[in-house]
């Protein structure tokens, strides 16, 4: 369907900023056909009125484990050791694929209700992510963990699902990634595999890097160097990889991620939660690195929820460098929409409202008491909006949720089904 959006403000990066104007926006055929004019064609459209509501780019979430959502609020508060092997690993190592469909779909309504349009995923659970994603109508960039010696080694069935997944599901609103885990579970040599078979195939590539201590120090005593010298020197950092965490920055580690033009994303909320600390990305930035955001999974997190990860992002930046004016509103903005694009190779195609840009938009009430009175627009979407704003999303020209209707999943059957899989895999019954 094509529509007029009439009536609202929309939000056009400028610069290094963003600015609001009064115009009429058509969407026509998945993508924005013209703003501010009618464009010359015979085609009919909907006319939409958007009167106050705040349209912008729908938010990008750079790093998820989507299917972990079913996992909030279970394993807080306990060392990491205990997080991750008596906690997350037990639930994961028998967890159904059914299970984590649901699981996955209870995620993607949180995304739709606030304001996530795309993600980036690293799942375990064979396509699940990508039938979830279709349900839904994400726009999702699929990346199937990949662990081991060899991606071709024999019983090693990952790599091979990985493929498979690529080859059922790529659509218009669904492309994959690579996906190693870390240097901790993926050999040398199938990182270098990695490489070889994300350029032959136009792939992008992403891992969790350098996120604690440990990862930094076991990797010096192996290999002699950092885990971001040792991608570096086997080449696999470049523009088409994006790395999650990037906490533990050591040596010329940041020189080499500019020099390379990889992407970092970093997740303040997890990456405080499980005691690792706070990426560089002041220092990153002035290094001229492409900063991106990510919630992480919502075992972590415990939250999908991209406006609360920008406001975290702001603040803890500010008050880590003593410094007001660090991490503002505008670049807190553009590491979820533009720079986010610029990661994905889809610079001026997703992240922004303009001419032949994809139509992945959502629409704020500006009359909700977190926004109001509307002094500062951009500075509001990071100090003060929370997510529940959000009244409609679209992706590809097609909404998703209409006036805080979702019209593509059955809230409460997710609801059903994960309450389901809460008695069964957690043991808890509320």
């Amino acid at each position: 369907m094509n529509y007029i959006i009439t009536n609202g403000y929309l939000l056009l990066e400028d610069g290094d900023g963003f600015r609001a104007v009064k115009e009429d926006l058509y969407v026509m055929d998945g993508k924005i056909a013209a703003i501010g004019r009618a464009p010359e064609t015979e085609e009919t459209f909907t006319r939409i009125d958007a009167r106050d509501r705040l349209v912008m780019p729908g938010l990008i979430n750079m790093h998820t484990h989507v299917y972990m959502t079913g996992m909030r609020n279970y394993a807080d508060d306990v060392p990491f050791g205990e997080w991750l092997f008596d906690r997350v690993m037990p639930v994961e190592d028998t967890l159904t694929v059914e299970a984590a469909y649901w699981c996955n779909l209870l995620g993607m309504i949180e995304m739709i209700r606030t304001g996530t349009t795309a993600f980036v995923d690293m799942h375990m659970f064979h396509e699940q992510s990508c039938l979830a994603a279709e349900k839904a109508g994400l726009r999702g960039y699929i990346g199937r963990g990949l662990v081991g010696g060899s991606l071709y080694e024999a019983g090693n069935r990952r790599f091979p699902e990985a493929l498979e997944e690529m080859e059922k599901h790529r659509s218009d609103t669904l492309d994959f990634i690579l996906s190693p885990h870390a240097i901790y579970s993926c050999s040398v040599d199938l990182m270098k595999e990695v490489v070889r078979e994300s350029d032959a195939r136009g792939l992008l590539r992403q891992t969790h890097l350098s996120e604690g201590m440990t990862e930094v120090e076991n990797c010096l005593k192996e290999h002699g160097k950092t885990p971001v010298a040792l991608l570096d020197d086997i080449g696999f950092l470049s523009s088409r990889t994006i790395l999650a965490h990037c906490v533990q920055m050591q040596d010329d580690d940041i020189a080499r991620l500019a020099r390379s033009g990889a992407t970092v994303v970093t997740n303040p909320a997890s990456n405080a939660k499980l005691r690792n600390g706070f990426a560089p990305v002041l220092e990153m930035q002035a290094a001229g690195v492409n900063i991106c955001l990510g919630t992480d999974g919502a075992a972590s997190n415990n939250t999908l929820n991209l406006f609360r990860e920008m406001g975290l992002f702001t603040m803890i930046h500010k008050g880590i460098s003593r410094d007001s004016t660090a991490a503002p509103a505008a670049f807190t903005l553009k590491t979820c929409t533009s720079n986010a694009a610029r990661a994905l190779g889809r610079a001026g195609e997703l992240g922004v409202i303009a001419e032949g840009a994809a139509a992945d938009l959502i629409f704020l009430d500006l009359n909700a008491v977190s926004l109001f009175p509307n002094n500062n627009i951009v500075s509001s979407l990071c100090y003060s909006a929370n997510g529940s704003e959000v009244t409609d999303t679209m992706v590809n020209g097609r909404f998703l949720m209409r006036d805080r209707t979702l019209l593509t999943i059955d809230e409460a059957e997710v609801f059903a089904h994960v309450r389901a899989f809460q008695q069964k895999f957690l043991q808890i019954s509320l």
